[in-house]
């Protein structure tokens, strides 16, 4: 099936097409509107065709009266559209080994993604333009371990047998974690043969294989192991292996998010991949971004550039809200990944020599007399885990007579006050407090009460149903049905219950469970589509969950998160879609909130302080290893760069260290 945007324009007419540009291009000034109406609508061989009948009629070279008349990012756009695509290739990799310095990134996305067949294309076409052979171009412009992947990648000898040998999955895999994480130093040359060598389809087992035997992805280990633009290259490669429309779709992202365009990335990404793979990595973009490629375009670019290259985009996935099967391929193996069992670890342990009297002494000391030292404090309460700062809070009241607690907080004060009183509460008690505050007064924060109660297990809800009870002599229950209302008040009173089901998955179950989910024809208002789901997401096992979406995308080619954003609204959905996001991977949904509550203007510190406590002997350490996954930068750097003073000191202890 033919998954470009640009297809061969039908009744296509060389001569005429070079007739309609000369025209556009004769006299004073130049008809930009014709010229990027009828090169965006034929296709590259076409266009070709076209070069020659221009220079069969006027004797002249069409690129170069383009270039001529054209000016900026229109005019490399418009140019770069009529070179056939090996030679597009060749003259983006000319530009970036030419001149000062390198562009590395340039090198990487071309040689990492292209077939065998287009490297075999793109090695010729550089001869031939240039006359100066590629390989010996790149080993002049680049060094170590980078380049002897990008010369091993310019061979064009990848496999491309079908047939996948189980034993060797599994040897590879092994190798691959002998050779970095199980080894003193990293053996590279494993890397890069084994990467650079064997078939896509094997190397996608091989990568599962990875994640079974090694607790993590293929993708933290290289980026653990290996660095610079080596590292890059490696994660490009894989990241091609696992989908090239992802890959791309993330690429685009990069270049037209935050300040800026990276025009030259966003230009040689449209052109090469409009005859390829340009509708899938649409549907990509959209799944994983939430927002059009088509829109993003639009808000980034202007003029006859912005023009032209929405026609290459070639449609508006928000205005379809269609859900296609290369997006549910990505979701699908991101269920698959997240059903792999992986150890959950905090970042806080219990302290060795742990000695309660004494470290209630450090702390009456550093609130003694005129001043206050946050410095002892901090290195006391963060460096404790949660029961052994129980026994401070008993041997304070024993030795001194007083409250630990109303100390700390007459002594401290702002973010650090919220943060070390925070640690010092039971995680159940800590959770109640927040709940609480989520409930009373004016307003309710309903994301907080969607972010605790969607992501605690049974034994926690418990636990927080008692700590509620006897900090405000009233249940959670009464006060989330007095202060919420309608179905998301009936998700939250069951999540209250705390009795989800802890047993295995049912396949027969969960295929009954998906069709229920899936079903969107009935009209039984007692069974309406936000009861099913309640009834489903609200009360079955994780493992259980986990096989349902699965069969939910075979069944239907949609995500299940992608189908409760298309059929619902407001607080029901969010909720919904915590629940989804919290049993496919509980460490990547707080990940994304830790993320959101430092990007952009201001810091929501009630979010960033709440998950940093709350997770800190749980999985902040998954929390990282996903952080630095999603955002290209680690959880550590962004809480130094983002919060100061002894807030973040705190807040760097809680995160363990840095990625």
């Amino acid at each position: 099936v033919y998954r470009g945007s640009v297809k061969d324009f039908p009744g296509f007419d060389a001569n005429q097409d070079a007739e309609a540009l000369y025209n556009a291009m004769k006299g004073f000034g130049s008809d930009k509107e014709a010229i990027l109406d009828l090169i965006t609508s034929r296709s590259n061989k076409q266009r070709v065709e076209i070069c020659q009948a221009y220079k069969s009629l006027y004797g002249k070279d069409l690129i170069a009266d383009l270039k001529y008349e054209l000016t900026g990012k229109f005019e490399r756009l418009i140019v770069s559209l009529m070179r056939p695509p090996a030679y597009g290739d060749a003259k983006e990799i000319k530009d970036a080994i030419s001149g000062v310095g390198t562009d590395e990134k340039c090198l990487i996305e071309i040689l990492a993604s292209r077939t065998n067949q287009e490297i075999h294309d793109l090695v010729a076409a550089y001869k031939d333009a240039y006359e100066r052979d590629l390989e010996a171009d790149i080993v002049g412009d680049t060094s170590g371990h980078f380049k002897k992947m990008l010369v091993v990648l310019l061979q064009g000898a990848r496999e491309e047998d079908d047939v996948v040998s189980e034993d060797l999955v599994q040897q590879d895999a092994k190798d691959l974690l002998e050779a970095g994480e199980l080894k003193w130093g990293t053996d590279e040359a494993q890397f890069i043969y084994i990467l650079g060598r064997r078939s896509r389809q094997h190397l996608r087992l091989v990568f599962d294989e990875y994640l079974k035997i090694a607790g993590k992805p293929i993708e933290r280990s290289i980026r653990g192991e290996l660095s610079g633009d080596f590292e890059k290259l490696m994660l490009a490669v894989v990241k091609c292996i696992r989908s090239k429309a992802e890959y791309f779709a993330e690429r685009l992202y990069k270049a037209m998010k935050g300040l800026g365009t990276r025009d030259n990335t966003l230009i040689r990404i449209m052109v090469s991949r409009s005859e390829i793979d340009m509708l899938d990595i649409r549907e990509v973009f959209r799944t994983k971004y939430e927002k059009s490629l088509y829109n993003m375009i639009k808000e980034d670019t202007s003029g006859e550039y912005k023009k032209a290259l929405l026609k290459l985009c070639g449609g508006d996935d928000d205005a379809a809200g269609e859900f296609f099967p290369e997006a549910a391929q990505v979701a699908y193996r991101m269920w698959e990944l997240s059903a792999v069992k992986v150890e959950l670890r905090g970042t806080v342990q219990p302290a060795g020599d742990f000695n309660d009297d004494g470290d209630a002494q450090v702390l009456r000391k550093a609130m003694k007399g005129l001043g206050t030292d946050e410095g002892a404090i901090i290195e006391v309460v963060t460096k404790r885990s949660n029961a052994q700062r129980q026994q401070i809070l008993k041997a304070y009241k024993a030795h001194y007579g007083r409250d630990l607690m109303a100390d700390l907080k007459s002594e401290l004060s702002g973010s650090l006050a919220k943060l070390i009183l925070g640690l010092m509460l039971t995680p159940a008690q800590y959770d109640a407090k927040q709940l609480r505050k989520a409930v009373e007064g004016a307003g309710t924060d309903e994301s907080v009460l969607i972010e605790i109660m969607a992501t605690r297990n049974n034994q926690e809800i418990r636990a927080i149903n008692e700590a509620y009870q006897e900090a405000y002599h009233k249940s959670l229950e009464d006060d989330l049905s007095s202060d919420t209302s309608g179905h998301f008040k009936r998700i939250l009173v069951s999540l209250a219950l705390g009795n989800r089901d802890e047993g295995p998955e049912n396949p027969t179950q969960a295929h009954e469970d998906a069709k229920k989910l899936a079903d969107v024809s009935s009209n039984d208002s007692s069974d309406s589509l936000e009861t099913r789901f309640l009834s489903i997401l609200c009360t079955r096992s994780y493992p259980h969950l986990r096989r349902v979406f699965q069969e939910f995308i075979k069944m239907t080619n949609h995500d299940v998160e992608h189908a409760i954003k298309k059929r619902m609204s407001g607080d029901v959905r969010d909720a919904f879609v915590a629940i989804v996001r919290s049993v496919k991977n509980k460490p990547a949904f707080f990940a994304d909130k830790l993320y959101k509550s430092m990007k952009g203007a201001g810091t929501d510190e009630r979010t960033l302080t709440r998950i940093m406590i709350s997770r800190s002997e749980i999985d902040l350490f998954n929390i990282r290893g996903e952080f630095i996954d999603l955002f290209d930068k680690s959880l550590h750097h962004m809480i130094e760069k983002d919060t100061s003073g002894d807030y973040r000191k705190a807040l760097l202890v809680l995160c363990g260290g840095e990625d």
